[in-house]
């Protein structure tokens, strides 16, 4: 785990889209709250977590719950196959930056004879990746540019959500073939996507998804949240944080980082 506050740290939201069975650990990088577990089971997404400022147990239900978490305003949304829970301060928040950082649906492994790059989806992987698209548009995160992997799978996760939100259709795409290679290579990958978000990304575009592989899509969403973050087949990390440009944003990271590395 990385120790830096990022820019990033307080406005992380996990997603996990696709599983109504699935224990998923959720751990938010927050000074003074945490999210400890959620259970996802076919009829309800409880959280249970603590107020580290209140030594306060939270059980939160089905509905909206606001709590005031810091002085500043902090948003964290979680999203199970059928229902969603927010918390958020009532502060008001400057404009932000979004980062999506999205892992491709589940490919399929029916064909050895296929290289790994040319790996199609499999129908779970092809039902998940319109689930994600109508989650991301009823919650208003649609990206104005997409930063793509090359990778078959990769492709197939962004054309089935283009064909089911046009927001997806609309945006500005990039398929950028270092993403399937640097995903295999340990600690590089938020780095690579500092530097491919700063090239490519406009002061007017306010929300950025980088679609890629793990292991590379993991670790990166753990520098950049501060946390520990698990991204199954098409799980997506949102993050926000305030900023006039990219740079402002996402710029702090890699020097943070470098100085941790020192």
């Amino acid at each position: 785990m990385f120790n830096f506050m990022s820019p990033f740290s307080d406005q992380a939201i996990i997603f996990n889209f696709t599983s109504i069975q699935r224990k998923t650990i959720w751990q938010i990088a927050a000074q003074r709250f945490q999210i400890l577990k959620s259970e996802m089971n076919a009829s309800a997404t409880v959280g249970v977590g603590t107020c580290l400022s209140t030594s306060k147990p939270l059980s939160i239900g089905l509905t909206p719950v606001p709590i005031c978490l810091l002085r500043r305003r902090r948003r964290c949304l979680m999203i199970g196959a059928e229902t969603e829970v927010e918390l958020a301060a009532s502060e008001a928040q400057p404009a932000s930056r979004r980062l999506i950082l999205l892992r491709h649906a589940k490919s399929s492994w029916q064909h050895p004879s296929l290289r790994d790059h040319d790996r199609p989806l499999s129908k779970t992987g092809r039902v998940d990746a319109v689930t994600v698209s109508r989650k991301l548009q009823r919650m208003g995160w649609i990206p104005q540019l997409i930063l793509c992997s090359d990778a078959l799978r990769t492709r197939e996760t962004l054309n089935i959500m283009q064909e089911e939100a046009r927001g997806f259709l609309e945006a500005e795409v990039h398929f950028i073939s270092s993403y399937y290679s640097i995903a295999a290579m340990d600690g590089q990958t938020a780095e690579h996507l500092q530097r491919t978000i700063c090239h490519y990304s406009r002061d007017e575009l306010f929300t950025i998804m980088c679609m890629g592989h793990n292991r590379g899509w993991e670790e990166a969403a753990s520098m950049f949240t501060g946390a520990s973050v698990e991204l199954k087949t098409c799980n997506a990390a949102l993050l926000e944080a305030p900023g006039k440009s990219w740079e402002e944003v996402v710029v702090p990271l890699f020097i943070n980082y470098s100085q941790h590395l020192l």
